[in-house]
């Protein structure tokens, strides 16, 4: 059999166009963060009585849980090294949460454990007020009180809408639609914005109408997820990044809680087996 030599296709492979213009290749994802073991302190582990109470409770949780459940177990009152051996033992993984309150904010960092979550409150005076672990799918304040005093229409006036709308009137039918037959039990409903031909004044209106609600989430993993609460009952802005930071999907979702932010039953059961793991090493 005779070899035949193919021509290379790719990125410069190819003659420049006579009006410059070259092909733009998306980046693919890097790197992705992954679980390891932690490292924790000999030293903090012989002394750390109560902290290794606490995780067996959590790790208790963890195998009984329930989906629609959460469990919460203080901090306070926890030794300075029993703190310390909690901190390493969680460490800190992909989401981060705000939920921004009227005389409190709450800061919630999801541990390297998925679906184990620390949870601290501050008032305005930034003075902490409460700090524990939940575990469950989500805390119990994102599902509970995000929406909280939300508008549950998207009212417009036809004689005051801006110049340059395109399909933006449209979406406020859909929306309309959709926040009304919210069902949690079912799949949640996605508008794909990156697929709609919508001009800026669009998405500016879109975004004035919505308003700012109360969550903003920042999911890790391949890239980075921004999804923000507005204040229109059960509507989230999902935004995707590549890992060079670049959109590439922009998107408005229906649901109680984005699945994306979620820790799904599978997580859960992942974060048990490396609990156990953890406290048969220390």
């Amino acid at each position: 059999m005779n070899s035949i030599e193919l021509p290379i296709i790719g990125s410069g492979s190819q003659p420049k166009e006579a009006d410059g213009l070259e092909l733009d290749f998306l980046h693919l994802p890097g790197a992705m963060h992954t679980y390891s073991m932690p490292e924790l302190s000999p030293s903090l582990s012989q002394s750390a009585i109560q902290a290794k109470a606490l995780l067996q409770l959590i790790l208790d949780a963890l195998n009984t849980l329930d989906p629609a459940e959460n469990y919460t177990f203080e901090t306070f009152g926890l030794t300075l090294k029993d703190l310390a051996f909690l901190n390493e033992t969680l460490g800190e993984g992909e989401v981060s949460i705000i939920h921004q309150g009227e005389a409190s904010q709450t800061r919630i960092q999801e541990s390297v454990l998925a679906g184990v979550w620390r949870v601290q409150s501050f008032n305005l005076a930034g003075e902490i007020q409460a700090d524990v672990i939940e575990v469950g799918a989500i805390p119990q304040i994102v599902k509970d009180y995000t929406f909280n005093n939300a508008q549950r229409q998207l009212d417009i006036n036809q004689h005051t809408l801006p110049a340059g709308l395109m399909n933006a009137l449209p979406l406020v039918g859909e929306l309309n639609a959709q926040i009304q037959t919210f069902n949690p039990e079912t799949y949640a409903h996605v508008i794909n914005l990156s697929l709609l031909p919508l001009t800026e004044q669009d998405l500016a209106f879109l975004h004035n109408l919505l308003g700012t609600g109360k969550v903003s989430i920042l999911s890790r993993g391949y890239g980075t997820n921004r999804i923000t609460s507005t204040a229109t009952s059960k509507v989230w802005w999902v935004q995707y990044f590549n890992s060079d930071d670049k959109l590439i999907l922009n998107t408005l979702e229906i649901d109680q809680v984005p699945k994306v932010a979620c820790a799904a039953r599978e997580d859960l059961a992942d974060s048990a087996s490396r609990l156990q793991e953890i406290l048969d090493c220390c």
